[in-house]
């Protein structure tokens, strides 16, 4: 099996966001700029996304798992194989085996593309071939 590139949607690693590479240290100043007055922003409206976010996994309800319609496997009874009448065992087929009455020969249309040839005509079609 070789190996072969996906696409990153259908990795289960997730988006992993790197470093954030500027053009320049103007460009790097103003993204800081603006971070930080849309940190200001949200204090100012109260919203602190990682308390809310925190907050909304805290309300939530937990998971419980319960095993509900799994029967005991002790409790059951016993199912018997179905008897189809055939005991002991079966033996192979046999091997096929090429007697050599049908191929009269092979031949080479282009580098080493090797053809069986089955009859007179399809040999001078061969050996006609432009290659």
């Amino acid at each position: 099996m070789s190996m072969h590139l996906a696409h990153p949607s259908l990795s289960l690693g997730g988006k992993r966001k790197g470093k954030v590479k500027f053009r320049n240290a103007e460009e790097a100043k103003k993204a800081r700029e603006l971070d930080a007055s849309w940190r200001e922003l949200q204090k100012k409206w109260d919203v602190d996304a990682d308390n809310k976010r925190r907050s909304r996994a805290m309300k939530a309800e937990p998971l419980v798992y319960k095993l509900t319609g799994v029967t005991d496997r002790a409790g059951t009874a016993h199912i018997p194989s179905r008897d189809t009448g055939h005991s002991g065992v079966v033996s192979s087929k046999a091997n096929p085996q090429y007697t050599g009455t049908e191929i009269i020969g092979v031949t080479v249309l282009h580098k080493s593309c090797l053809q069986p040839v089955f009859n007179q005509q399809e040999a001078i079609d061969a050996a006609s071939m432009r290659r």
